[in-house]
């Protein structure tokens, strides 16, 4: 890996995570189109990582807030009626699928779910999906109207996500788009909600990340992926939810359809 492409990757990352578009079919896609060496997995957790620190700075109120309902709610053993401490335990309970589909699938998410046509069919059906729901149901409830259940079901909807092609912010969004919340209640509680999941991955991951620093990659790609990916993760969550209080999500189904196509056009004619 040269060093200009850790940054493109990192941007890349930074850019698709929190737009309906899976990061991660991105970050295997785009190094396959170029022949570029497939940095794997673990470097793909990395810029995650970029990513997750693009979240605490951008909600770093919320989050406080949140974390210290949360521990209040441990402390004096009950949940109560106070948004914050609901809102602790309801990221808790929409991150369980999730992390049950990493721990049943990791090996597939490292091989088999990596295969560019996959990719390719997955970004359009689940293109069409969000499309589908998004123009089908009322968007009127806000983002302090989330319940316990429809975090749970927002929660299944991010464990697809393990799929790349899927997009954790494009499954979550549009089953939140399901229950009635508006475009960008739906798109905040997606982002909050990556945060555990996005963590527990680092966690397990980067030990072995760092065992590959100094032999399989340098410092220097890592950490010009991670500022890279940090930095255009910040335009990205203020740009969606801009767009999203304005736009509908028709523009995103439509590039995950073209980039489909890209995808099974480029295979016949390369035959990769």
């Amino acid at each position: 890996m040269e060093l200009y492409q850790s940054i493109i990757l990192g941007m890349i990352q930074g850019l698709t995570e929190f737009i309906p578009v899976s990061s991660s079919a991105h970050l295997i896609l785009f190094p396959w189109f170029f022949k570029w060496t497939d940095p794997g997995l673990a470097f793909d957790v990395f810029l995650h990582l970029g990513t997750l620190c693009a979240l605490f700075v951008y909600f770093y109120r919320d989050l406080w807030a949140i974390f210290i309902g949360g521990i209040s709610s441990i402390l004096e053993r009950r949940i109560g009626f106070e948004s914050n401490r609901q809102l602790f335990w309801m990221l808790g309970i929409g991150s369980i699928p999730a992390a049950i589909a990493g721990v049943l699938f990791n090996d597939l998410a490292e091989v088999t779910f990596r295969a560019p046509l996959l990719i390719a069919m997955m970004l359009a059906l689940v293109g069409f999906i969000v499309l589908w729901i998004d123009g089908h149901y009322p968007h009127l409830k806000r983002f302090e109207e989330m319940s316990f259940g429809s975090s749970f079901l927002i929660g299944i909807a991010q464990a697809f996500a393990i799929i790349p092609g899927v997009s954790r912010s494009g499954a979550t969004m549009a089953m939140g788009r399901r229950l009635g919340f508006s475009r960008d209640a739906a798109a905040k509680f997606s982002f909050l909600l990556c945060i555990p999941i996005i963590l527990g991955a680092v966690t397990v991951k980067l030990p072995e990340l760092i065992n590959q620093i100094g032999t399989n990659i340098s410092w220097n790609y890592v950490l010009s992926g991670f500022g890279s990916a940090f930095l255009f993760g910040l335009i990205s969550i203020h740009f969606m939810l801009g767009y999203l209080r304005q736009s509908d999500l028709a523009i995103f189904t439509w590039y995950r359809l073209g980039l489909s196509i890209f995808v099974v056009i480029w295979s016949v004619v390369f035959k990769v």
